[in-house]
C-alpha cells in the first residue's frame, strides 16, 4: 500500500504541473492554483518535513504535488515550522493549495477530485513522551468548483468544506514544550472521482486506534481510507507556561 501511495504521488506530481494566478478570499477557505511555485519549493518542503522529523515519523516520504498554506489571519499563518501562539489559532484557518506548475487540462481533472484536509499533533502530551500521540485536530473534505472569474483552476470556498472531524484548536499542556501541528492534504490513492466515504475517528486521541505503545494516527487513517498525501505544512505551538 505504501508503495502504491508513493507511485501515485509521483504520477500526480508529473501530471499536475503548472499553475494559474492565486487568489485569496478573506474569510473563506480556498483551494486554487498558483504561479509562484517550482520544483525548488517542493524540495524545500521535503527538507523541512525531514528536518522536523515529520517524514518519516508521522508520514512516509512522498513527493508533494502542491504547496499548502494555512492562514488564521494576515499575520498568523503556517510557514513550514514557524511558531504561533495557541490563542491566535482558535478558529479554523483558511486553506490555500497551490499547484507546483500547470498544464492545460490538469485543472479539469482536479475539479472532479475530493480533497481531504487533516491536522494532526504527533507530540501529545509532549514530544519527549508522545503516549497520547497522535491527536486528530481536523478532517474536512471538499470537491473543487470552477472558478467564477473563468480561471481554469478550481477553488473551494468555506461553504464547500465538509467536516469529518470538527476543528479542535491547538491546546498544548503546560510545560510540554513545542508541539508540531501538521497539515496534510490528501487525494484518493486510486484516482477515483467518486464520492468518498471516509471513516470518522472514534476518538481524537490516537485517531481512534488502539494504542500498542507506538505512535498511531494520520498515516494509518489515510491508508485505511485509501488516501495519498499530496501536500503538507506545519507550525509549532506551545503553552505560555514552560
Amino acid at each position: 500500500m505504501v508503495q502504491a501511495i508513493l507511485i501515485f504521488a509521483l504520477a500526480a506530481f508529473s501530471a499536475l504541473k503548472g499553475a494559474t494566478a492565486s487568489r485569496h478570499v478573506e474569510g473563506q477557505q480556498v483551494i486554487l492554483g498558483s504561479q509562484h511555485n517550482s520544483a525548488d519549493d517542493v524540495h524545500h518542503v521535503l527538507k523541512k518535513l525531514e528536518k522536523a522529523d515529520i517524514v518519516p515519523t508521522v508520514m512516509d516520504a512522498f513527493v508533494p504535488s502542491f504547496l499548502v498554506e494555512a492562514e488564521w489571519s494576515s499575520k498568523h499563518y503556517a510557514s513550514l515550522g514557524n511558531t504561533l501562539k495557541p490563542k491566535k489559532l482558535q478558529d479554523a484557518p483558511s486553506i490555500s493549495l497551490h499547484q507546483s506548475e500547470s498544464s492545460s487540462g490538469s485543472c479539469a481533472l482536479l475539479a472532479n477530485t475530493t480533497y481531504t484536509v487533516a491536522i494532526t499533533d504527533p507530540d501529545a502530551p509532549s514530544r519527549d513522551d508522545p503516549k497520547w500521540s497522535e491527536i486528530c485536530h481536523w478532517i474536512a473534505t471538499a470537491v473543487p468548483l470552477d472558478d467564477a472569474d473563468g480561471s481554469s483552476c478550481p477553488h473551494i470556498k468555506l461553504s464547500s468544506l465538509q467536516d469529518v472531524m470538527p476543528y479542535k484548536p491547538p491546546g498544548p499542556p503546560e510545560k510540554t514544550g513545542k508541539h508540531r501541528y501538521v497539515f496534510f492534504v490528501f487525494v484518493p490513492a486510486n484516482g477515483t472521482t467518486d464520492p468518498l466515504h471516509l471513516t470518522k475517528p472514534e476518538d481524537r486521541q490516537h485517531w481512534g486506534y488502539k494504542y500498542n505503545g507506538e505512535r498511531v494516527g494520520v498515516r494509518r487513517w489515510a491508508v485505511d481510507n485509501g488516501l495519498a498525501p499530496v501536500a503538507a505544512n506545519f507550525i509549532y505551538a506551545q503553552h505560555k507556561k514552560q
